[in-house]
């Protein structure tokens, strides 16, 4: 017999959590159940994804989100799995969407943690079946057990998260996550219906040659970021720009690289949500070496002041983030 045929395919997600599950002295087994959670309504909006477009679940909703943006139908879809699975679960207690104008009680006070979740992040290239994706972020709640979920549970720094992570659906579907040990990535494989272990201790490389950013706006960038990727473009770097964050994050992680979302005239604070979009993001890219800013000051660091607050984000590689962070610091401090 060919023993490559019969070669382990590896540790599944599951088997993962639970061995990673000693680092957290606190947990009594629910954050490892909240990732399985998580794991689940990945694979259901996943399998949906997948079968959009023999559906007929693909194309605009006909309403608008919260953020006055046009809802895609995967978008509802996506966003009621997410909170059912996590309403089912027992172990949340509140979660803050994209998709919902307002912090949702799950009707779980004895839950120990608060989510805040974009449930389709990139959904405007579902129609052109362009990589689409997940963010989370996992928080433990402030307010008493037993007691309703406050605003305060979910207005927390970035710096306070549990864990926070990302699923693509792409040519592959990657759960990418971490606890604050490290970056781990996991790719689905549908035969088994399981996650398992392909890309461990992530590393970001310090140093790239690639910048994503929406070129469209440049005209209404900042003189500084005008100038950066001029720069870029002079040191024959590589303009790389899906227009799904997660996709383009996620490029960037593994290849080294910048992205960009400056503040612009029509999104004058910016346009990525704080809570939901770039903790989660941030949290990652730190712990794989890389930095993440909004250009004055680190995004972990950064106080909430609403639910769906929005921010400037520059993020990726140390250096690269460095470089810009530094130029834009300089035009803001006062001429002497």
């Amino acid at each position: 017999m060919n023993e490559d045929l019969a070669l382990p395919v590896g540790t599944t997600l599951d088997r993962f959590i639970s061995k990673k599950q000693e680092q957290f002295p606190y947990a009594t087994g629910e954050l490892s159940q909240l990732l399985r959670d998580i794991a689940l309504a990945g694979k259901i909006v996943n399998r949906e994804i997948n079968r959009a477009g023999l559906l007929n679940i693909s194309g605009a909703y006909g309403n608008q989100n919260v953020q006055g943006e046009e809802q895609q139908k995967l978008d509802v879809i996506a966003n009621i799995r997410f909170i059912r699975a996590l309403r089912n679960g027992g172990e949340v207690c509140g979660v803050i969407s994209e998709e919902e104008e307002h912090l949702i009680d799950t009707g779980k006070p004895n839950g120990r943690y608060v989510v805040a979740i974009d449930p389709l992040d990139g959904s405007s290239n579902i129609d052109v079946n362009v990589s689409i994706g997940t963010i989370f972020s996992i928080y433990r709640r402030i307010s008493p057990r037993g007691s309703e979920v406050e605003a305060r549970d979910v207005m927390q720094t970035g710096q306070k998260q549990v864990a926070a992570g990302y699923l693509l659906y792409g040519s592959s579907t990657m759960l990418v996550y971490t606890t604050g040990y490290g970056v781990h990535g996991f790719t689905y494989e549908p035969s088994l219906g399981e996650f398992f272990l392909s890309h461990p201790d992530i590393c970001i490389p310090s140093d790239g040659k690639i910048y994503s950013v929406n070129e469209g706006n440049f005209d209404g960038f900042p003189e500084t970021v005008k100038h950066y990727i001029r720069q870029c473009r002079q040191r024959a770097y590589s303009a790389r720009y899906i227009g799904s964050l997660v996709a383009d994050f996620h490029r960037n992680l593994f290849k080294g690289g910048i992205y960009l979302y400056p503040p612009t005239p029509s999104a004058p604070k910016g346009k990525l949500r704080l809570q939901y979009e770039c903790n989660a993001l941030a949290f990652i890219v730190e712990q794989a070496g890389g930095k993440a800013t909004d250009g004055q000051q680190r995004i972990l660091d950064m106080l909430p002041e609403s639910l769906h607050q929005r921010c400037p984000l520059y993020i990726g590689s140390e250096k690269m983030v460095n470089e810009i962070t530094t130029a834009l610091q300089q035009d803001c401090r006062p001429a002497s």
